[in-house]
């Protein structure tokens, strides 16, 4: 059987996609991704008891989002946030949590990394341009906008794509700064951003990318995905095998 991998929704709680209305909605190419990797999906809503929701899948994929809150708000008073909203963050965390705790793959994308640093220690630059003045341009246009990736030698990432990997997307305007204590650096942008991190232990998959390999075609997708589902489909026989 394909090994069940479950991805939070967003929530939509301001009338964006219909006044008076709450919605719930995500990007197909996550589904899709997955699938061509040879696992199955199963959305998650927000709901009660994260934790037992965990203990059903055989991974996480925690995609891209709404903006984290800054916990300067003044510094940032002129900047346009769009905050995700705090139910879905609160739900997010604590499935990623739980994820982590029961030690099956993760694998989280844009927001997610940025979730992921923060739930572990780290820490955010909450928007680039004013937090790294010095940093080239992120938030780039959805199809054609690219810019460099520099893998770190020796890390998970590195043995997936290789060295020289080729540029990534880029939609993003939060980043994360420090990555914490249990996560270690394993990308930068040209301009020295961090652009991926994951868990410093061989024996847990925990990636974080801040660009979208959902978009992209060729090996940023391929390599990425179809490791993501061969460690689920690991901790599946695991699990059965127990």
């Amino acid at each position: 059987m394909r090994p069940l991998i479950g991805i939070p929704l967003c929530l939509d709680d301001r009338g964006r996609w219909r006044r008076s209305r709450e919605y719930l909605y995500i990007d197909s190419a996550y589904a899709r991704a997955v699938a061509d990797a040879g696992g199955a999906v199963v959305h998650t809503p927000i709901q009660v008891e994260p934790e037992a929701l965990a203990g059903r899948i055989d991974g996480l994929l925690v995609p891209g989002g709404d903006d984290l809150p800054p916990p300067d708000a003044a510094r940032y008073a002129d900047v346009g946030f769009d905050l995700a909203p705090e139910a879905q963050v609160e739900f997010d965390r604590c499935l990623l949590r739980a994820a982590l705790e029961r030690g099956i793959p993760v694998l989280c994308i844009c927001y997610g990394m940025q979730l992921l640093a923060f739930e572990l220690g780290g820490s955010l630059h909450y928007h680039v341009p004013r937090d790294v003045p010095r940093a080239e341009p992120h938030h780039l246009p959805e199809v054609e906008g690219r810019h460099a990736l520099c893998v770190q030698p020796g890390t998970r990432l590195a043995h997936l794509l290789g060295a020289a990997p080729g540029p990534v997307n880029s939609h993003h305007h939060q980043a994360v700064a420090d990555p914490g204590g249990r996560l270690r650096v394993a990308a930068r942008a040209g301009d020295g951003l961090i652009e991926a991190i994951e868990l410093d232990a061989a024996a847990q998959f925990c990636l974080g990318v801040q660009w979208h390999p959902e978009k992209m075609q060729g090996t940023h997708r391929d390599a990425l995905f179809s490791a993501f589902v061969a460690a689920c489909r690991v901790a599946r026989m695991r699990v059965e095998t127990a």
